[in-house]
């Protein structure tokens, strides 16, 4: 049914030698095939941008619910702005992609019953580029998570707390590298 509208999209009208203003029949073809052709661009990138929008869209909320996760159940949080934590809205978030799309800086606000804040993230996706990578949502693994809390305070002024909700994730082992050799510098060399 598509490719049937598409075939008379670009369909030409009936030729004649001579259209009724005088113009030949080829130079108002020309004309028409000529709009079509921008009409049809004109869609094809507005789609275009459209879709990378909704996937732009869908990675914000994936980062931001598993940021969401990880922040109610830090203490120092809830302390500090109170229960229950609450996303701000997402036309406040700031989204940053890269390395086609396998990484991702985010910030977004967040506010509870004590104070507000800001939650940022830096994290990578889990899984490899498939035709269903934007239907089904992605595994996002969070490496650098920040919240910057404003607490208002009775008698003395607002307070601003920075938490850090990765700090007792365990760090990697560290093994002395054997591999490596020392290299001589270029002025050992030439003695």
């Amino acid at each position: 049914m598509l490719a049937r509208r598409l075939v008379s999209f670009f369909k030409n009208s009936p030729s004649s030698k001579l259209s009724s203003n005088g113009t030949s029949v080829n130079d108002e073809k020309n004309k028409l095939f000529a709009g079509k052709a921008v009409s049809f661009i004109l869609i094809t990138v507005t789609g275009g941008v459209a879709l990378s929008a909704v996937d732009d869209l869908a990675i914000y909320h994936g980062c931001s619910r598993k940021a969401m996760e990880k922040a109610g159940k830090n203490q120092a949080i809830i302390n500090a702005i109170g229960e229950p934590i609450k996303k701000g809205p997402w036309y406040n978030a700031s989204l940053a992609v890269a390395h086609k799309r396998h990484s991702v800086s985010c910030t977004f606000p967040v506010y509870g019953p004590q104070g507000n804040g800001v939650l940022q993230l830096k994290a990578v996706r889990n899984g490899d580029d498939n035709w269903y990578s934007y239907v089904l949502p992605r595994d996002w693994e969070i490496l650098i998570m920040e919240a910057l809390l404003y607490v208002p305070g009775n008698e003395e002024k607002q307070q601003t707390l920075r938490i850090s909700l990765l700090e007792n994730a365990p760090s990697p082992a560290c093994v002395a590298c054997t591999e490596c050799k020392p290299q001589q510098s270029e002025n050992q060399e030439k003695k």
